[in-house]
């Protein structure tokens, strides 16, 4: 199976003798050419990566040629749609923005379930992680990986009292990175210490064993504690844990990293903060990787207020070297899983680093004022922290006595800590020691195990485990008749013709669709006014997104989804061609040779002159930066004016505007251009452009003119045709 670029990935097809597949690789990838000085277009870049053979560059990247630099380190994108076979689509567009480690959020409930789940269930905030589940996503990242030219890293968790059969499952499978902290398990799932700790050690075994990259789960305190701020040490001595727990097992500190969020958001003072905690770990932990995670706790559902704090979280990750740089969205605060979130978030992430590429070079960390003042504090109450950890008789009795996620600055303590059990919690008296002949014949284990003389591997014994020989795997494939990816596909196959689409944010055809209101009221009044405006322009299930207030009376921001009842025809589409446009290059070379002299106006009544100053000033890209040179005779002008200018001037071509289209009156004035030029007895050699909100090339061309210009059109598309239309007319002289 090969994808092709301008068809969807056939989730049917991905799933056949998926019984039969296996990863092509194992073990995390850090992307390739870093700490080189390449240049990129016109530019010299310092902190980027090896370029993707094919991908979809940032908006702003036209004024650049289409460039698309990658940062040198690797981003993530959180993907929590609940259905696997619509990750997998998201997957491949994550991938042509630049993400390469895709994360895949699985349900909470999850952490409960004491074995692997099989099938593939719904998830509900997340998905069921289970065999099918992994094995069609890294086959699906396998063929995506070669479309864009790029390996994928596939990421989940190996947590809960599953994890270390949860671990087994993804070496097995291909998966390269996970996130593993026992003290996840103990603070947050109330897993027992004992318990957590001992499946631990088994986990991060295996993972070192499939080279899988091992991320903490420390920052989880950030979301939880109430002042966020205020756990910092604790943070440090909850990735100081981790990581040398981690190494004990036998991971290498190259595959060990922190998951490090910034405790705080603006309108915090967040920079002061932040910094000093990210300088801080970095100090503390150089032998380890840096993963940098926006904080979600002081995620709202405003898109713009997100962008902003995970903008100045990405300037931490430039001015510390983050080494994975996540991007989460602003997801977390809507509930709205969305496609075109993960991708926003993700242009952010590649925006920011592109655009701060080589900062560090400039800017240096100041450590002799207050950055070097409170990061030497934070190291200090981090290390006593850990001091008297070990005074209380070490880590199962300090989480007993509610060491952690207590809201002091410590040493300060405010007794709003999670305490835990040591002799209780989920799987509490199923931990039990080895017998002195106990005999496991597996490949990989942690621990005792008595191995036979005559087995030069434990698993000779059985002539090799899973990790030798796949076809001892057991691979199920559905146990639920009602509830799998069978169902789900068949029951939207309509969609699977070509020709038939729904509008979709999350699932396939889900028809969900959002729109933004200004509603002239209070808070409180526009929730319901802008449902009920949803519910008027015909959409099934609406709800709230979004509400902000601008002022408490004059009016509210509301944003609301819901769903159409409609599908679309794409063969009862009428979609006018699209005119090619000559690249910058070959207009400039063109007039260079040839200059070219247009005259301008914005036409009958009509007063907007924005949208014509816009095509033809070189500040905003237009005409003039070609070197077309242009007479503006301004707005309302008369027809006869226009013409007359022309011919005066000798001009090559009459740029129109018109925006009002009351009574017709833009399609009366381009008649009335086009027959006075016939009049006048020069309309077989000048060209004549209408452009204006409501003119379509269409429209225009019936009325007379050689071309109509839209909205979206820019001054590179009106100087293309320009040339292509005088060497049309050359030619045919």
């Amino acid at each position: 199976m090969k994808l092709e670029i301008n068809k969807k990935i056939d989730v049917k097809e991905l799933l056949k003798d998926l019984d039969k597949y296996e990863p092509r690789r194992r073990g995390w990838h850090w992307r390739e050419g870093r700490n080189e000085n390449r240049t990129i277009g016109d530019f010299e870049f310092h902190e980027t990566s090896e370029a993707l053979k094919n991908y979809i560059p940032l908006p702003g990247s036209r004024g650049f040629g289409y460039i698309d630099p990658q940062p040198d380190c690797v981003i993530t994108t959180e993907i929590a749609s609940g259905r696997f076979e619509d990750d997998i689509r998201r997957m491949r567009m994550a991938a042509w923005h630049g993400a390469d480690h895709i994360m895949v959020i699985r349900t909470a409930g999850q952490s409960h379930v004491d074995s692997l789940l099989e099938g593939t269930p719904q998830g509900i905030g997340g998905i069921a992680v289970t065999r099918k589940q992994v094995r069609a996503s890294r086959k699906a990242l396998d063929l995506i990986e070669d479309e864009v030219g790029r390996p994928i890293n596939f990421h989940s968790y190996i947590s809960g009292v599953a994890g270390p059969d949860i671990a087994v499952m993804f070496a097995e499978e291909g998966i390269n990175g996970a996130h593993q902290d026992p003290q996840y398990n103990v603070l947050y799932r109330n897993v027992n210490m004992v318990r957590s700790f001992t499946d631990a050690c088994e986990a991060k075994k295996i993972m070192a064993w499939a080279d899988m990259l091992q991320i903490d789960g420390a920052h989880n305190a950030n979301a939880t504690a109430m002042k966020a701020w205020k756990v910092r040490p604790e943070l440090m001595v909850q990735h100081a844990i981790n990581c040398i727990f981690s190494k004990k097992v036998g991971i290498k500190p190259e595959n060990i990293a922190l998951s490090t969020v910034p405790p705080t958001a603006p309108p915090a003072p967040c920079m002061r903060l932040d910094l000093a905690y990210a300088v801080a770990l970095r100090d503390l932990f150089s032998e380890y990787k840096m993963r940098a995670q926006q904080n979600t706790k002081y995620m709202e559902s405003d898109m713009r207020e997100a962008t902003v704090s995970h903008t100045l979280n990405l300037m931490i990750s430039r001015l510390t070297s983050a080494d994975i740089q996540s991007t989460i969205t602003p997801d977390e605060g809507r509930n709205v899983p969305w496609h075109y979130n993960n991708i926003a978030a993700i242009s952010t992430a590649k925006q920011a680093l592109n655009g701060m590429d080589g900062l560090r070079e400039m800017v240096k960390l100041d450590r002799e004022g207050p950055l070097g003042k409170d990061v030497r504090e934070l190291k200090e109450r981090a290390i006593l922290f850990m001091e008297e950890i070990l005074e209380s008789g070490g880590y199962f009795n300090a989480a007993e006595e509610g060491f952690f996620i207590d809201s002091g600055y410590y040493p300060e303590r405010n007794g709003d800590g999670i305490p835990r059990q040591i002799h209780g919690g989920i799987g509490y008296g199923f931990v039990f020691e080895r017998d002195p002949d106990y005999f496991a014949p597996v490949s990989v284990h942690y621990g005792y195990n008595n191995v036979p003389k005559e087995f030069a591997n434990a698993s000779d014994a059985i002539g090799g485990d899973t990790f030798e020989d796949r076809s001892k795997i057991q691979y199920v494939d559905e146990l639920d008749e009602t509830d799998n990816v069978n169902t789900r596909l068949k029951e939207t196959e309509k969609y699977d013709d070509p020709k038939t689409l729904r509008p979709e944010v999350e699932w396939k055809a889900d028809g969900i669709v959002s729109t933004t209101i200004f509603l002239p009221c209070d808070e409180r009044t526009a929730e319901f006014a802008a449902i009920k405006c949803g519910e008027k322009m015909g959409l099934d299930d609406v709800t709230l997104v979004h509400k902000q207030c601008i002022h408490p009376s004059e009016g509210t921001l509301v944003e609301i989804k819901g769903k159409v009842k409609f599908d679309i025809k794409l063969d009862e589409l009428v979609i006018p061609e699209k005119i090619p446009v000559l690249s910058d290059e070959q207009i400039r070379e063109d007039i260079n040779d040839r200059p070219m002299f247009v005259v301008a106006a914005t036409i009958g009544q009509d007063e907007h002159s924005v949208g014509l100053k816009e095509t033809l000033d070189i500040k905003h890209g237009g005409i003039e930066r070609f070197g077309i040179k242009y007479l503006y005779l301004g707005t309302s002008c008369p027809v006869e004016k226009l013409v007359d200018a022309a011919i005066e001037t000798k001009a090559d071509a009459i740029l129109a505007s018109t925006i009002i289209t009351h009574d017709d009156v833009h399609i009366k004035n381009m008649k009335k251009l086009n027959e006075l030029c016939i009049e006048k007895g020069i309309r077989d050699r000048i060209i004549l452009i209408c452009g204006g909100t409501q003119v379509t090339n269409e429209i225009a061309i019936e009325a007379g003119m050689d071309a109509g210009f839209g909205r979206g059109s820019h001054g590179n598309d009106v100087a293309s045709f320009l040339v292509k239309k005088r060497r049309e007319l050359t030619n045919a002289r």
